[in-house]
């Protein structure tokens, strides 16, 4: 089987276009507030809402694909994230265009827990861990392109415009998909959804790779989302501008496929283990007020993120044989809740001791996942 005839191309349209539509409103977020009169902290809100709503759809999606089909969940859930794309371009006040957020975010673990388990089934037997190395860096593209075209339509014809054109990207990947991805048989379903949800918290592998791929979500949360604070501030007294194009540093996220024949070879234990090295010395790099050393600090930080990811989701993927939808579920919950901590907690740091204080928050999510991953880590519950 091919890449072309298992949909390869397709399936990383869909995963592309999810990750756009949930980064959509990050850059227009002063238009937000403009608009809506609101803070920057509520405008903030337009990610938040879908962060939270993410981790908790993961538990319809996940048992939904497992019993439904992967292919016919993933087809779904891009169709129907089209309707509140639009519905949020066309929102007439704030609360609404919140609703509509959650209702985007409540569609989107279709694509996510749904998509490991089918990389899994579909294309890691063909192509191995660099399967799940370009899955990754679809979503690396999609959060790329919700960045940044959002704000160049925006600047042209508004932001509603910035906003509704994204629909057409779910929209062309749910046709694409429903004609090219293969229609697997439902196997591996055993029991009640609750019990594949116990079993799966007695899975002592696949709690490991949440605590890691958590980890390393946190930590780049928290590192993107307040060094553009530290930007703007001397000694650097960068723009918004100057201070956002810290943001291509995500490009080092198409390394992807090598990174997942990397894991191949070593194991994705031992890649993820290399990660939180990694990132400790990115951190520890970043924090003199020096900027060569900040930029190297935060492409060592993104490398070590995308690197930890890839591992962490290729352990979800060995974790178990049956519940495979289940298990991704609740990896996912556990990857958005801890990533919703990270967009907060470094915040708390950041107020009180500056970037140090954003540093230490990333080291000790790092070592207290290390703790967890390294043998005997985590105990099989009773």
């Amino acid at each position: 089987m091919t890449l072309e005839s298992g949909g390869m191309a397709g399936f990383l349209l869909g995963a592309a276009a999810m990750f756009a539509v949930t980064y959509s409103t990050q850059a227009i977020l002063p238009q937000l507030g403009g608009e809506f009169d609101v803070s920057p902290s509520q405008a903030g809100l337009t990610i938040s809402v879908v962060i939270f709503a993410l981790a908790a759809g993961a538990w319809i999606w996940g048992p939904l694909s497992d019993r439904y089909g992967r292919k016919r969940s993933i087809v779904l859930a891009s169709s129907l994230i089209v309707a509140p794309t639009i519905g949020t371009a066309l929102a007439p006040n704030f609360e609404t265009l919140l609703a509509f957020r959650a209702l985007q975010g409540l569609c989107m673990p279709g694509l996510l827990t749904a998509g490991v388990p089918y990389i899994t089934e579909v294309f890691a037997p063909r192509i191995g861990g660099r399967a799940m190395g370009s899955y990754v860096t679809a979503l690396v593209a999609g959060g790329l392109i919700g960045r940044i075209a959002p704000a160049l339509v925006a600047s042209v014809l508004g932001w509603r415009w910035g906003i509704g054109l994204l629909a057409l990207l779910p929209f062309a990947a749910a046709a694409v998909m429903r004609r090219t991805l293969v229609d697997l048989p439902r196997l591996g379903v055993e029991g009640s959804r609750w019990s594949g949800v116990r079993r799966q918290l007695r899975n002592r592998p696949l709690l490991q790779a949440a605590a890691a791929g958590s980890a390393f979500y946190f930590t780049f949360v928290g590192t993107f989302s307040y060094v553009v604070f530290r930007l703007e501030r001397p000694p650097f007294s960068f723009g918004p501008a100057a201070g956002s194009a810290v943001f291509a540093l995500w490009l080092l996220g198409f390394s992807g496929p090598a990174l997942g024949t990397l894991a191949d070879r070593i194991g994705w234990r031992r890649l993820a283990f290399v990660a939180f090295l990694t990132t400790a010395a990115g951190l520890a790099i970043s924090l003199p007020a020096y900027l060569p050393t900040l930029v190297i600090g935060l492409a060592l930080v993104t490398l070590s993120n995308w690197s930890g990811v890839t591992a962490a989701q290729l352990g979800v993927a060995e974790a178990s044989d049956v519940d495979r939808g289940t298990a991704s579920a609740l990896y996912f919950s556990i990857y958005y809740s801890v990533g919703a901590v990270g967009g907060y907690l470094p915040g708390l740091a950041w107020e009180r001791f500056h970037w140090i204080g954003v540093a230490c928050t990333g080291w000790a999510a790092v070592a207290i996942a290390a703790a967890v991953l390294a043998p005997g880590g985590v105990r099989t519950m009773a």
